[in-house]
């Protein structure tokens, strides 16, 4: 028989007893033995961490990691072999009960008139006569009411009304320039006189004194056109 951390290496025979050999790294034994092999030492993994690592005498110490619980333990339930993460709970939803390191985060829905956008707590709809305003939009599970000042569709036709007003003005100002400007043109130049019943044409040979001369082609003298005869003042 061999004491713990070791194994038989060669049984004993005659008057000679039993030779024992210490497990080799990775292995281990716990437990007087006759066995010819140590134990593999367990691997922390699928959720688990090593609190404490293997030796010749007893096997790796592995413990649930936080945001995990265990999903199966060992066949005297002293050791966790397997441990996946907490479940999340949806949008709509929050934390009932929360997860531990045996057991899942427990979920329940948010009661009506709450909201909860990540799942985590359900908060109460803001109350938009507190703020003193309307409600614009209704809440749902996952959001919450939207909210609207009361004053806001008066607000939008006043901006309407003082828009239409400024351009109202701003186009009469520049109908009255133009009014002015046309004006202003117009007592500046000299006055016309036109006869339908005398008019003819005038000779090229017209002196310079009975035709006021002018730059605009418009009012030169031709046969083909009606022309004007201009006042000598």
């Amino acid at each position: 028989m061999c004491a713990i951390g070791s194994v038989v290496l060669k049984d004993c025979h005659g008057d000679y007893s039993t030779t024992c050999k210490p497990c080799s790294k990775g292995t281990f034994m716990n437990e007087p033995n006759g066995l010819l092999t140590c134990f593999q030492c367990k691997i922390c993994e699928n959720g688990l961490y090593i609190s404490q690592d293997c030796t010749t005498l007893e096997d790796t110490v592995c413990e649930v990691i936080d945001g995990y619980y265990c999903m199966s333990y060992s066949d005297d339930k002293r050791d966790c072999l397997h441990a996946i993460k907490h479940s999340k709970c949806k949008p709509g939803e929050q934390i009932k009960t929360p997860g531990t390191k045996t057991s899942d985060t427990v979920c329940e829905p948010c009661p009506p008139g709450f909201y909860s956008p990540e799942g985590v707590n359900c908060s109460k709809w803001t109350d938009c006569s507190v703020k003193n305003e309307i409600e614009d939009q209704e809440g749902t599970s996952i959001k919450d009411v939207q909210c609207k000042p009361r004053n806001w569709n008066m607000r939008y036709g006043l901006i309407a009304v003082l828009l239409t007003v400024t351009a109202l003005l701003l186009l009469s100002l520049i109908v009255l320039y133009l009014k002015r400007k046309r004006c202003f043109i117009l007592v500046r130049s000299p006055v016309a006189e036109t006869n339908p019943h005398t008019s003819q044409c005038v000779p090229s040979t017209s002196q310079p004194s009975e035709i006021q001369k002018t730059d605009s082609p418009a009012l030169h003298p031709d046969c083909n056109k009606e022309h004007k005869i201009y006042k000598n003042t």
